[in-house]
């Protein structure tokens, strides 16, 4: 029988933990005097008190958490933080309607980005730290179900870490998750903190520099201004934004192991190895696309190239450039690379590059298998054989995506049907959606928003902004009739 207690127990504390990281938006409301200081700490009130009753009035049980109620706490916890977030958007009247509340909620927790704000400076400082809040927090969050939770939920790409990762096994699971959650902590806290400093001292204001920070380091791309991260011209910001983009990209196992000069340890990933090669590669294609299309020079080309590349590719969604104004060709190098994802453990969405890698190496060693069938041709990565359930799990994935892909875009289409370009809209805005990229192609593409996009369109992509950034099974586990069945 599944444990409803211990469910409410857990969400009610996220809850509570939620409601206090909005008050950290007050001191910038009183600062900037945006008169929005009553409106944050009524959404707080209510959102620690909805947490306080759900964690006083438990139902009996026990203290173990099983599979099914790691499932509930995930999805359910994941529902009610994005409904609760919405508070001071609704309240203070920035966003007095649900579907877009909800829906620039969800973007930000899922570190998505896509946003339905068409007057970005002219919200509450206050609120809008909280916006860029939201999306610290999914980051955070998603680090810690990725390394801690999912591997013992039995999904995520987690799975296929490098053997010293230090996510926690199942008979020392309470004092490593303590420890991975001090290492993550550390350095999810020092990277952004640095990043600040950087921003501010090449000459951001503090409170632009904060806040870009927060959405870096989760790869979510909220920004303080209209323009996006284009509103800052000076060549520096836009380098170590590139950069910090980058490393947030990476998988936390493998900055803890540059961090601490383990460097062996670092180039051993095969998915580290091949993030970078898939950079460069990339960066080198577009540029020199760019270069030779446009009148841009040649460090302006590398340097838009560069941050765009790198901002799709990690989900983080910042723009600095209409990369569907260059070339057909390189928009659908965009468009397929909102597939991609960055590596699994970072911040990032997607499917991620180490499935990628799998199914690109089975499927290679699928010819040799044609020519030696009574040969035994594994798969291995970093050095270890693949469990056939783990390429299993890949594999399901991967068609569990495509179909989520396949079917959204079919009932966005219909929903977009009054659009200028409706299919081509909305499978951009479904892949980014799925992908928590946050620009897409068509009407959504890196100079739009989702304003215009209709209230039903607007939950669908919700829906599916928490589907792939909460690795599909463990949302869609809870609508199979057995999940529910008694023991």
């Amino acid at each position: 029988m599944i444990n409803f207690g211990i469910v409410s127990n857990v969400i009610g504390v996220l809850l509570i933990v939620i409601g206090g990281f909005m008050l950290t938006a007050l001191p910038f409301s009183f600062y900037f005097d945006s008169g929005d200081e009553a409106d944050l700490f009524y959404s707080a009130l209510i959102t620690m008190a909805v947490g306080a009753l759900l964690y006083v009035s438990r139902i009996q049980g026990n203290e173990n958490i099983g599979k099914r109620e790691g499932y509930l706490i995930v999805a359910l916890g994941w529902l009610g933080i994005s409904f609760c977030s919405t508070l001071p958007y609704l309240i203070s009247g920035v966003m007095p309607d649900m579907h877009n509340a909800f829906f620039e909620s969800v973007s930000g927790l899922t570190t998505t980005g896509a946003s339905v704000l068409t007057d970005i400076e002219s919200v509450p400082k206050g609120i809008l730290f909280w916006r860029s809040m939201t999306q610290w927090i999914g980051g955070m969050g998603i680090i810690v179900l990725t390394v801690a939770i999912f591997p013992l939920l039995g999904i995520g790409g987690v799975e296929l870490f490098v053997a010293e990762a230090p996510g926690p096994t199942s008979d020392k699971l309470h004092p490593r998750i303590k420890e991975t959650a001090k290492r993550l902590w550390f350095l999810y806290v020092g990277l952004t903190g640095s990043l600040t400093l950087l921003l501010y001292f090449y000459g951001m204001e503090f409170y632009d520099a904060i806040n870009h920070a927060l959405t870096t380091m989760a790869t979510g791309g909220f920004s303080t201004k209209n323009a996006s991260m284009a509103y800052f011209e000076a060549p520096v910001l836009q380098y170590i934004v590139t950069a910090y983009m980058f490393m947030a990209g990476v998988n936390y196992t493998v900055i803890y192991f540059g961090v601490t000069r383990q460097f062996t340890k670092v180039w051993r990933s095969d998915e580290f190895k091949t993030y970078v090669i898939l950079v460069l590669i990339l960066i080198a294609m577009v540029t020199a696309t760019v270069y030779h299309v446009t009148d841009l020079p040649l460090e302006r080309a590398f340097r838009d190239s560069a941050f765009q590349v790198i901002s799709i590719l990690t989900t983080t969604g910042y723009v600095t450039a209409d990369y569907t104004a260059w070339t057909p060709a390189l928009t659908l190098l965009f468009f397929i690379l909102l597939f991609v994802g960055a590596c699994a453990g970072s911040t990032a969405g997607g499917i991620k590059i180490i499935r990628h890698l799998v199914f690109f190496k089975n499927s290679f060693l699928e010819f040799k298998r044609l020519l030696h069938p009574k040969a035994l041709i594994r798969i291995k990565i970093d050095r270890q054989l693949v469990a056939p359930r783990i390429l299993t799990h890949i594999l399901v994935f991967l068609l569990i995506y495509l179909i989520l892909f396949v079917a959204g875009s079919l009932s966005m289409t219909v929903v977009l049907a009054d659009f200028k370009d409706p299919v081509l809209t909305a499978i951009g805005a479904v892949a980014t959606s799925l992908g928590n990229v946050g620009p897409g192609i068509g009407q959504v593409g890196p100079v739009d928003n989702f304003a215009a996009i209709p209230p039903v369109g607007k939950w669908i992509l919700s829906l599916l902004m928490l589907l792939g950034r909460l690795e599909l099974f463990s949302i869609l586990i809870l609508f199979l009739p057995y999940f529910w069945r008694l023991k």
